[in-house]
């Protein structure tokens, strides 16, 4: 959907182009390493501790609530970006008609 009379490469020079890539990288690099830490520290507690292994309420354990709020926090941050993204589709917006599109 590229139009020859404004080249990809003058855009990208754009401050406001930059400034989009930047905000992009300044959220999802966060929220990326949040998502894989709290992922990956549920099997690493469960096979190297006993942490996760103590009742909660009657037999569910803390290991089945970790695991519960795995998927909270994957529709979470879903909903989270799913937010985000609108204002980064406005921003592309506004980039184009800057660029005379």
């Amino acid at each position: 959907m590229t139009d020859d009379s404004t080249p990809y490469s003058e855009i990208a020079r754009s401050p406001s182009f930059r400034a989009l890539l930047e905000g992009k990288k300044r959220f999802l690099l966060p929220i990326t390493l949040f998502f894989l830490a709290f992922y990956f520290m549920l099997p690493v507690l469960t096979s190297y501790t006993t942490l996760l292994n103590h009742p909660v309420v009657g037999a569910i354990t803390w290991a089945w609530v970790y695991g519960f709020a795995q998927f909270l926090m994957t529709w979470t941050l879903c909903a989270v970006y799913t937010k985000q993204a609108a204002r980064y589709d406005a921003e592309v917006r506004a980039i184009i008609a800057e660029n005379g599109k």
